[in-house]
């Protein structure tokens, strides 16, 4: 007997009738999950021989709320979640053998649901545990009166690498430790929801949290609305009142998120949650501490940062006391805390409540420091340090998953959780005695059969399991609040992830989490109050050292690969031309020496004049050479690379552009290369046509697109820099050959200066050098003119150094002005023929606008010039 589902593309008309049931549709649909795991989706434990298939009341609510139609839709949207994925660049970054590679966030279709009833009890247990773990800290870097009185084995707590020893005596401000500490849920058998772990040091999962909620909510509104759940927005602003209730300056405190930077694996959230909350995202090197308070290196001084919520690891947070290696970290920061004059969120110390080795000593210590019984269950583990356990439990190995106690460091080991009834017979006696090596560092959990959630799956609903990440946050008055949501995470496939190592780094993939309230939906939202004209005056938007950087090489990086696409282009079709007896010698000689030049083409390759073949075939296969730091493909992934390292302060158009054109580049070239020992030439020319025009859609974006701040006239400079040195040294090499006394000569230069179209609308087929020269460096009106880029790198230098009016001119004195040049003067030719009055003004002008790059560097980047210059806030 067929399903429903199974008649789904001849019932379209049924779906589109209001009396056709999506429930009844919803329980045919889905397939039979593990049996001694409960059901999310029929709420009740998968039994063998159970044939109910009815729905748990809250998923009831929920397809009844879509309707029949939004049923029939369930494939589309998953489509659009999927399209939006993208859109957004949300990705979760995969180190595997060395290697990085950026996954697309994975994000299901179908939310985590969790009952009105039973959230209270959730909250109740999370908020005590938090409590717990915060006096846990207190103590133990405090009296130690847990270790003093054996409530927590000291081996276990000092030998753990993420204790640590300079934070002992350290009161953070408040006294609060923690500020954000998540804690893994799942729901056993019992129906029961156990923590199996929980995360101290830096938390993840609250931007992608934000992300599931704000792509997901779009997808199915009338749920949502109808079921009441519970918005975020409240919690997020919950969680900066309470960092700046806790720091020197209350609410007029600079919050910033300190970031590992852009090769962490979750630097998406970093720069989406920096976003969403309004906050500065910095890495450690924009940050200076002087006089034990910690400053931001902006592009006019250092500006005072209060609060710190940090994604950087405890080991790189200090070079000083901490990892000496670190460049990830700030020198002096925990002096800075110890001072009270910074709130750093989290704490650092806390990395070693992590250790699953401790799950069993927790109970005693809440009866002691709370005067309290633990609220929520936790799966049993225990710690083979202890030889009583060790002994008690090695017979029964197979019942356990081996897990590391420590974290890796240069005196503890660490290693993928082991499911011991998995391994082979000598896979197992292997793991036994390096337990028995070192039975400290290794510990047993009990196995998890964690709930499981409905996924939708080849148009079926798929019981897959699932944890629960929940939120804990500190409100800065000694209380915590638990945000009404949470990350939640899938298996991969339908009979795996049961084991406590379901994580997104090992492919698991995310689903958002919907808390329904009995009470009022909570509208709050983080879109800032109104501003009076007051709060405008003088309002700017902050740009650090690093971002100033990376947008400064944004602009070059943008111009220096239209300038390669452009120079690639003319010189390939001049090569085909220079075959069918077409192209000059001339031509030859300035497209090989400006490719040398521009590292298109190698040293060792013969000059295009004497074999244009052998230099047309190397050009090509260069052009796809990530390995050459000058190639097209070299430019383009460090525009990207740039773009990354922006995230926070370009639209999603503007990135995506960046990064599609490198890849589109990579890929449409490789196919050219793969699809013979010679390459079309018409083929390549299609991929750097494309290229071309991908790029300047990205010129597009730069130019109208962003705000027109220090940031964007940065940017800008830095463009009019590269396009001057490449305009200037490419005239200065026509000139030097005589290219402008030659038809395709005098086209190469209109060529290389993108002006072809605008010489011909201006003077039509006139091969006179005056309105060349007119057009190619006085038009004040052609932005490719000589004089319209140095007057705009001038005007928009000194608009960006006006904090620094003396140092600015100065800088600015020699830079050329080509307007200056007199047009018969230039045009005029030497006693040999020769133009070198022009030839020296170019050579000039390229080694002025480098000079420029320089100084802008060393006084903006480095501050290696200048004494502190400081805005106190």
């Amino acid at each position: 007997m067929s399903s429903p589902l199974n008649a789904l593309p001849q019932q379209s008309s049924l779906l589109a009738d209001e009396s056709v049931d999506p429930v009844a549709l919803a329980a045919e649909a889905a397939l039979r999950g593990q049996d001694g795991h409960y059901s999310e989706l029929q709420g009740r434990l998968n039994k063998a021989g159970a044939t109910d298939r009815e729905l748990a009341p809250l998923w009831q609510q929920f397809f009844e709320a879509s309707g029949a139609a939004g049923w029939q839709d369930l494939s589309s949207r998953a489509a659009r979640i999927h399209r939006r994925v993208q859109d957004d660049g949300a990705t979760y970054n995969v180190y595997d053998d060395g290697g990085q590679s950026a996954r697309v966030w994975p994000l299901e279709l179908l939310p985590m649901l969790v009952g009105a009833d039973e959230w209270p009890g959730i909250e109740r247990g999370v908020i005590q545990r938090a409590k717990l773990l915060n006096a846990t800290l207190a103590d133990v870097y405090g009296p130690r009166k847990l270790l003093d009185g054996g409530l927590l084995p000291a081996s276990l707590v000092f030998a753990h690498p993420q204790y640590l020893r300079p934070m002992h005596g350290c009161v953070p401000l408040g006294g609060v430790h923690l500020h954000v500490v998540a804690f893994d849920l799942a729901r056993c058998a019992d129906g029961l929801w156990w923590v199996v772990g929980q995360r101290t040091q830096a938390p993840s999962g609250l931007g992608y949290m934000l992300e599931n909620r704000l792509i997901l909510g779009q997808q199915f509104p009338e749920a949502f609305r109808e079921m009441s759940i519970q918005r975020l927005g409240a919690s997020f602003q919950g969680l900066l009142q309470g960092l700046m209730r806790l720091s020197p300056e209350g609410e007029r405190s600079r919050v910033a998120l300190l970031t590992p930077g852009p090769h962490s694996e979750t630097y998406f959230e970093h720069a989406f949650l920096a976003r969403y909350l309004g906050i500065t995202l910095v890495e450690g090197g924009d940050l200076t501490v002087r006089s034990n308070r910690v400053f931001l290196k902006t592009l006019h001084g250092l500006e005072r940062v209060h609060v710190l919520l940090r994604r950087v690891d405890d080991d790189y947070l200090d070079p000083l006391e901490l990892r000496s290696d670190s460049a990830l970290g700030v020198p002096g920061l925990l002096q800075a805390m110890r001072a009270g004059e910074v709130v750093v969120a989290n704490a650092p110390g806390a990395g070693w409540l992590e250790s699953p080795g401790l799950s069993a000593f927790w109970p005693a210590v809440a009866r002691e420091l709370l005067g309290e019984e633990l609220l929520l269950p936790a799966t049993t583990s225990w710690w083979c340090g202890e030889d009583s356990a060790w002994r008690k439990h090695q017979a029964d190995l197979n019942d356990y998953v081996v897990a590391p106690t420590f974290a890796a460091s240069d005196t503890t080991q660490a290693f993928s959780p082991s499911v011991v009834a998995g391994l082979s017979l000598k896979a197992r006696a292997a793991l036994l005695a390096r337990i028995k090596e070192d039975p400290a560092a290794h510990t047993l959990q009990e196995r998890l059969r964690p709930s499981e959630l409905p996924v939708w799956h080849n148009n079926a609903l798929e019981p897959r399991a699932a944890v629960l990440r929940v939120f804990a946050l500190a409100d800065g008055m000694g209380s915590w609040r638990v945000l009404p949501g949470g990350l939640t995470r899938v298996a991969n496939r339908r009979d795996g992830g049961a084991d406590p190592w379901l994580s997104m780094r090992h492919g698991s993939a995310s689903a958002d989490t919907w808390v329904q309230t009995k009470g009022e939906v909570d509208r709050t939202s983080l879109l800032p109050k109104p501003l009076t004209a007051a709060d405008l005056t003088g309002a700017h938007r902050t740009v650090t050292s690093r971002s100033a950087e990376n947008l400064f090489w944004l602009g070059r990086y943008t111009e220096r690969a239209e300038n390669s696409v452009r120079l690639a282009r003319l010189t390939l079709e001049a090569l085909s031309g220079a075959q069918r007896g077409g192209s000059s010698v001339e031509v030859l000689r300035v497209l090989d020496s400006l490719a040398r030049r521009h590292g298109l083409i190698g040293a060792t390759v013969p000059k295009a004049e004497a074999s244009a073949r052998v230099f047309e075939r190397s050009l090509v296969h260069a052009l796809a050479d990530t390995r050459k730091s000058s190639s097209v493909a070299w430019n383009l992934q460090a525009l990207a690379g740039c773009s990354q390292a922006l995230r926070e302060r370009l639209s999603s158009e503007h990135w995506k552009l960046i990064h599609e054109v490198g890849e589109h580049f990579q890929q449409h070239l490789q196919a050219v290369l793969d699809a013979g020992t010679v390459a079309p030439l018409p083929d390549v020319l299609g991929v750097l046509s494309r290229a071309g025009t991908h790029l300047a859609a990205i010129t597009g974006a730069q130019t109208d697109r962003m705000t027109r701040d220090d940031g964007w006239r940065l940017l800008s400079v830095g463009r009019q820099i590269e396009r001057l040195d490449f305009l200037s040294n490419a005239l200065a090499e026509g000139f030097e050959q005589g290219l402008h006394k030659s038809e395709d000569g005098f086209a190469l230069l209109l060529g290389l200066f993108d002006s072809t179209i605008t010489y011909r609308s201006q003077f039509q087929g006139r091969r006179e050098l005056p309105p060349l020269l007119h057009l190619l460096v006085h038009d004040k009106d052609n932005p490719r003119s000589l004089a319209w880029v140095a007057r705009t790198m001038h005007d928009r230098f000194l608009k960006l150094a006006r904090h620094e009016a003396e140092w600015a001119a100065e800088v600015a004195a020699p830079l050329p002005r080509p307007e200056d040049w007199p047009l018969e003067a230039i045009s005029a030719a030497d006693a040999d023929g020769g133009h070198a009055l022009l030839v020296g003004h170019l050579h000039d002008c390229s080694q002025q606008a480098l000079a420029l790059s320089v100084a802008i560097g060393r006084r903006l980047f480095t501050h290696v010039e200048t004494m502190d210059r400081m805005v106190w806030q």
